[in-house]
């Protein structure tokens, strides 16, 4: 017998996008570009160090914030490469993924009847965490095609509530980046105010035609109010390890460690060992801008003289295409039909508005290996 008296707390909220075209892909055997996770194999010499830390008894519980090792490999990582410094005792927690950092972090800042901004096509994990907190989620829609941030609007929604505002750069679905002007709009912005900046910099090694990654650290004023997220599952093809971090001022991780340690405690105890060795040689990462970029360049070209128009992608590992020359059809009915029929599972991006924006745009993943890319898009020249 159900409790009738039981209300959600999320009662809009379904099965995600992502679960629905995974699930779409496997009864139909399509080829899953739909889902944000590598076909090809972990390093070995990373796979060799989680077997050397399970095989000297690092299988108990992790301290609470994360191995030292990690977090202090992690500051020495983003000295190098952001010259921002972060204590790695008091700045540095090591998460079970980043979706668990973007939840801890929300629930950590946003009471009741606060606000947080969030930029749509936007993740579909960032909305719930503040409801569930009992926040107001407010919206700004970048500018399709190119997916550019809304300055006049996103200033626009500020009010004495604004908590939080959430980036995302690299950007998940879109593969635009925020630029350096970007940045010091934001960091104008909530300058003098309480508003917290929630900056998910998951594909942060993502990024192509040599452009840099603007991190929040990297502007002082900003650094000061930012919960920087990232993710080692993104990094090194390992999705199903979940392994995060989060980053930002001793004042505000103080804050998040006390929602964390009630959230999953720790994360993975040989796995934080084996990063933490893994990371220290700069070359284990730096190659993954070129590495991505070629994958992106074969999908792209391999779809010249189809029907789909290939948009702009300049991080992530997620291609958008516009279908709009081939079908009228909404993306949700476009992308099921790609998959049943033709046998190419995709995302549509109209569920990463709340009020499903239709742009007759799909997004594929191409982290794949490369005769993956092309058998989809041999496919998709045929529709």
């Amino acid at each position: 017998m159900e409790i009738k008296s039981l209300r959600s707390k999320l009662p809009n909220t379904g099965t995600s996008i992502f679960a629905v075209m995974s699930g779409l892909a496997i009864e139909h055997d399509a080829i899953n570009l739909s889902q944000g996770f590598p076909d090809f194999p972990v390093s070995a010499k990373l796979i060799d160090r989680v077997g050397f830390y399970m095989k000297s008894g690092k299988n108990q519980y992790a301290p609470m914030p994360g191995v030292i090792n990690l977090r202090e490999s992690i500051s020495g990582m983003f000295r190098l490469n952001h010259q921002a410094r972060y204590d790695p005792e008091t700045e540095i927690t090591i998460t079970a993924g980043a979706t668990q950092a973007l939840f801890t972090a929300i629930s950590a800042i946003v009471h009741k009847g606060d606000e947080a901004i969030i930029l749509e096509p936007a993740y579909d994990s960032y909305a719930p965490a503040v409801e569930i907190s009992g926040g107001l989620v407010k919206r700004s829609k970048l500018l399709f095609p190119e997916y550019k941030i809304n300055r006049e609007e996103i200033a626009a929604l500020i009010t004495a509530k604004t908590k939080m505002l959430i980036i995302n750069s690299p950007h998940n679905p879109t593969g635009s980046l925020l630029e350096k002007d970007d940045m010091e709009f934001v960091q104008k912005l909530t300058k003098g105010t309480d508003i917290v900046v929630l900056s998910d910099e998951v594909y942060e090694h993502l990024i192509f035609e040599k452009h840099l990654h603007q991190s929040a650290c990297r502007f002082s004023e900003l650094k000061k109010r930012s919960i920087i997220i990232g993710s080692f599952g993104k990094t090194f093809h390992a999705t199903g390890w979940k392994t995060g971090f989060a980053l930002a001022p001793d004042y505000l991780m103080k804050e998040f460690r006390k929602v964390h340690q009630f959230v999953v405690f720790a994360s993975n105890t040989p796995i934080q060992y084996a990063i933490a060795d893994y990371i220290k040689n700069q070359d284990n990462y730096n190659y993954l801008g070129s590495f991505f970029q070629k994958k992106r360049d074969v999908f792209a070209g391999a779809l010249k003289g189809s029907g789909f128009k290939v948009l702009s992608c300049l991080g992530t590992y997620f291609q958008l295409l516009d279908y709009s020359n081939i079908s009228n059809e909404k993306e949700l009915a476009f992308a099921k039909r790609l998959t049943i029929e033709h046998g190419v599972a995709s995302v549509p991006v109209s569920p990463f508005y709340k009020y499903g924006e239709e742009n007759r745009t799909l997004r594929f993943c191409f982290a794949k290996e490369e005769s993956t890319l092309l058998k989809a898009a041999e496919i998709l020249c045929k529709i």
